[in-house]
């Protein structure tokens, strides 16, 4: 690891290296520095089997931070290097270091004093809604043209379908009949939950540049619990608002947890959706489209679903994709985000209402 960190540009030298339990993807770790008043860093090792082109990726990176620095400077804000993540450069001035076993790395300067929540109340869910909002805010004149899709059709539902159907005709694990019932539902949706893709072939729905992976703890709080800065920004690249709302409501609301083995304790929070598009929508509102602002509950919707799709299809793969700790776990992940979708289909018309009055 010392060879490794000993690549990068760093100020002052490496001393204790503590690894992080974050993310289902990329291993990260903490390297704090030997100078107590110097940074310490983040350190994280890519998933170069997910994120195929680690050049893109990190150009993506850079392109998107560097953008929005720019845009704190221009309203003059303070505060900017714990706000907006910043890449450490190798010392041969590069975004990353491909090491002797074919394995990339890159670092950032750790944000310091900040935390971050799995489990966020209504005043923090909208203030979440802000941040976002503001996130989406900040970057709407990029153009798409500058991006790459770091996943490509990561949020494309008809592509996600077309990997399930696949995975339970080929059957790798001999998985399928043990949750024949999920595979059921899962297609019973299959048309609806492909609605966004059709709107946007006709025109109808716009793609913005999007997190793409809003869960709650991808947002890094201050002391006194204001959101400070949007992190984990691998998946930032063109797709529908819909999906970074829904991914938020995914996460956030849920009673429960992703994996909760008590399914009783999976419910969604209408509080919280409450909060939070409370505080979107005030950043927001600005850019939406009318179609865009009436679709948000579908995309708590979609991106459960989606996520049901992607458990179940790893599940039934043999668990290739996502960390697991117990062989059933993919599974047990599954069953949480359906009986999740559940309740969200139950409240849906409660969303649909909410929003309407709010847009008014």
């Amino acid at each position: 690891m010392d060879s490794i960190i000993q690549q990068f540009a760093i100020k002052g030298e490496a001393a204790e290296i503590k690894p992080l339990k974050i993310g289902h993807i990329n291993d990260s770790f903490i390297v704090e520095n030997n100078d107590a008043k110097g940074d310490s860093y983040f350190l994280q090792k890519i998933n170069h089997h997910i994120f195929r082109d680690v050049e893109g990726l990190q150009r993506n990176i850079q392109l998107v931070t560097d953008h929005l620095r720019e845009k704190l400077l221009q309203a003059k804000e303070t505060d900017i290097d714990r706000k907006v993540l910043r890449l450490v450069p190798t010392k041969n001035n590069k975004l990353f270091y491909k090491d002797e076993a074919g394995d990339y790395w890159r670092m950032y300067i750790n944000i310091h004093g900040t935390k971050s929540y799995d489990i966020v109340n209504e005043e923090l869910s909208q203030k979440a809604g802000k941040a976002f909002g503001n996130f989406q805010l900040l970057l709407s004149d990029i153009s798409h043209d500058e991006l790459i899709e770091t996943i490509p059709d990561f949020h494309n539902m008809e592509f996600r379908l077309r990997q399930f159907r696949e995975a339970v005709d080929n059957n790798a694990a001999g998985r399928v009949e043990s949750c024949r019932k999920l595979i059921e539902e899962i297609e019973l949706r299959a048309e609806e939950m492909c609605l966004p893709q059709r709107l946007f072939r006709e025109g109808k729905l716009v793609k913005r540049i999007n997190h793409c992976d809003t869960k709650v703890n991808n947002l890094l709080f201050n002391e006194t619990d204001e959101p400070i800065c949007i992190v984990d920004l691998d998946t930032v690249m063109p797709g529908f608002v819909l999906s970074d709302f829904g991914d938020f409501m995914r996460s956030a609301a849920n009673n429960g947890k992703e994996d909760d083995t008590e399914l009783a304790n999976v419910w969604f929070r209408m509080d919280i959706f409450k909060a939070y598009t409370i505080g979107y929508l005030s950043l927001a509102k600005g850019f939406l489209t009318p179609l865009e602002t009436e679709m948000l509950p579908f995309g708590a919707k979609l991106i459960t679903y989606m996520q049901l799709v992607r458990f179940l299809g790893d599940y039934i793969n043999g668990d290739t994709y996502y960390k697991t700790e117990y062989p059933e776990h993919n599974l047990q992940r599954s069953k949480s985000q359906f009986t999740l979708l559940q309740d969200i289909e139950r409240k849906h018309s409660q969303m649909e209402l909410f929003i309407a009055e709010l847009a008014k």
